[in-house]
């Protein structure tokens, strides 16, 4: 009979993410097994390959729980305060999901010399399809005015986005939005929301 795992693959994987985002993805595997508590045999046979180690520690494919939450929320409460809500969310997400975007750019930004690129899909396409999919709910109730969902989703998206980059990849003295998330979020939806509401 086998042994239990006493070092689980969520452990595993947290060690593999602190790795990665001190030393890059030429962090070497030998590191993260012995940060994990684990041998380097057990590292690949729950992981195939330092590319699979390196996704799963990336997180890009967990769905986040704002998403599912977003869909019942559609014809409940003020459509203003859900967006709100949910660009709070997408904002902490990206506190994680950021520093981890970086190693994976510091290979470069040519697929064709980035493998990882080629493996990933882009990080955003879940939050702009679970976004229009929200909107798309209000507007058939009625509660938004007819407009394009996806356009909408991107623009709010493409914003939150600038916010965040900004927030996790720059100085204090180089940003140019220094601003909390709070404020950023009633202000982008006080420019937004006139030209959504019904």
């Amino acid at each position: 009979m086998a042994r239990p795992r006493t070092i689980s693959d969520e452990q595993v994987v947290d060690a593999a993410r602190e790795v990665f985002l001190e030393q890059g993805f030429s962090a070497t595997t030998a590191e993260i097994a012995r940060r994990a508590g684990v041998s380097e045999g057990t590292l690949f046979k729950r992981f195939a390959s330092k590319e699979d180690l390196f996704e799963a520690a990336l997180g890009l494919h967990q769905q986040a729980a704002w998403q599912a939450e977003l869909q019942t929320r559609a014809g409940q409460g003020e459509v203003r305060r859900n967006l709100e809500d949910v660009a709070m969310s997408i904002l902490t997400e990206m506190e994680r999901v950021v520093p981890m975007l970086t190693t994976v750019f510091a290979r470069g930004h040519d697929p064709s010399h980035n493998t990882l690129l080629q493996r990933l899909e882009h990080p955003l396409r879940h939050h702009l399809d679970a976004l229009a999919s929200y909107l798309r709910a209000e507007i058939a109730l009625g509660r938004v005015r007819p407009l394009d969902a996806d356009l909408t989703a991107l623009t709010l998206m493409g914003s939150l986005t600038m916010h965040g980059y900004d927030a996790h990849l720059l100085t204090p003295e180089t940003r140019r939005l220094s601003i909390d998330k709070g404020r950023y979020v009633r202000g982008l939806l006080d420019l937004l929301w006139p030209g959504m509401a019904p």
